[in-house]
């Protein structure tokens, strides 16, 4: 048993994403009590007022953290360590920022960039600086994950954003998702801080099998210098998955490791006139960092969407990867 150390980061605030005007349906998450109606029967156990918060935070609490527990339990059994859970900003406006006090001791870091970009949660300098000296030590391994970013239209036309919000919508065909929804401005200031800037595009519907079950994702075993992806022939089929697009130097600091098919049934989305598949694992290569710096979705840390084989062997490769020095 190899007994790595694991922070789980949240990188929303809950007064912000809580604090979202619900009569606006861009750019938050979903209340508790939408999340009931949209999919019901699915989560009436919820639906006590008087026990379950119906807000926001409810949704955070009760479905989005939930999503995450089966890794957070696979890493404590793996490792006979507790796993640290954070929240970048909590219910009562306390910020926990990512600095060295909150890496002492952790050679795992996980960032879940859950975070609405309405809220504009941002790394400071001092962040950024523990970032980087968390990836000086060669046996650290840190990953960076944002969502997807959907209905973004801001450089377009005005005659042209509802059309191509629908062509977004229509390609992904999650009825919950509001037009507009856009994730991972923590992600996005870290990368860039790091001088390996990535933009999480869009919201791509992955490829299925005729069973349903996830596509084979196609992996460089050449590049996969830790094993991450040994036994890993798929990641999940959330159904907006982003194009994680590197950008300026990103481009010779970071290599693909793996990338998804889309769905070539799926409605056309402009991203896939040019491509059929998307860069889902993004992977530091030997001379950027000494430690590695992967950057993925935040669901790929989630075992609500599919593939959870796959993504069994993956966290199992993460937390008892060999030590480095």
């Amino acid at each position: 048993m190899i007994k790595r150390q694991v922070l789980v980061y949240y990188a929303w605030s809950r007064p912000a994403e809580n604090g979202a005007p619900l009569h606006v349906i861009d750019d938050r998450f979903p209340a508790l009590f939408e999340s009931r109606r949209m999919a019901f029967p699915k989560f009436h156990e919820f639906s006590d007022t008087h026990q379950f918060d119906q807000s926001i935070a409810g949704f955070l609490d009760h479905i989005m953290k939930r999503n995450f527990t089966a890794f957070v339990e696979l890493a404590v059994a793996l490792t006979g360590e507790s796993v640290k859970e954070i929240e970048r900003v909590t219910d009562d406006g306390t910020l926990m920022p990512l600095d060295a006090r909150l890496l002492s001791g952790v050679d795992t870091l996980i960032v879940i960039s859950f975070d609405s970009l309405r809220t504009a949660q941002k790394a400071g300098s001092a962040e950024i600086e523990a970032l980087r000296a968390f990836l000086r030590q060669p046996d650290h391994l840190a990953f960076i994950c944002p969502h997807h970013d959907i209905g973004d239209v801001a450089d377009l036309p005005e005659s042209e954003q509802l059309s191509r919000q629908i062509a977004e919508f229509e390609h992904h065909g999650d009825k919950t998702i509001p037009p507009r929804q856009r994730f991972g401005g923590l992600a996005r200031s870290l990368l860039a801080g790091l001088g390996v800037p990535v933009e999480n595009r869009f919201g791509l519907r992955p490829d299925a099998e005729a069973d349903g079950s996830p596509a084979p994702i196609e992996a460089d075993a050449t590049l996969d210098r830790l094993g991450l992806l040994k036994q890993v022939d798929t990641f999940n089929l959330h159904p907006h998955l982003p194009q994680l697009e590197r950008l300026g130097e990103a481009v010779q600091k970071l290599e693909v490791l793996a990338r998804q098919r889309i769905d070539p049934t799926a409605p056309p989305h402009p991203f896939t006139d040019d491509h059929t598949t998307f860069d889902a694992l993004l992977q530091s290569r030997p001379d950027t960092f000494s430690g590695t710096l992967l950057v993925s979705d935040a669901t790929l840390w989630s075992s609500t969407a599919g593939g959870v084989d796959g993504l069994r062997e993956f966290w199992t490769n993460v937390v008892q990867r060999p030590r480095r020095s």
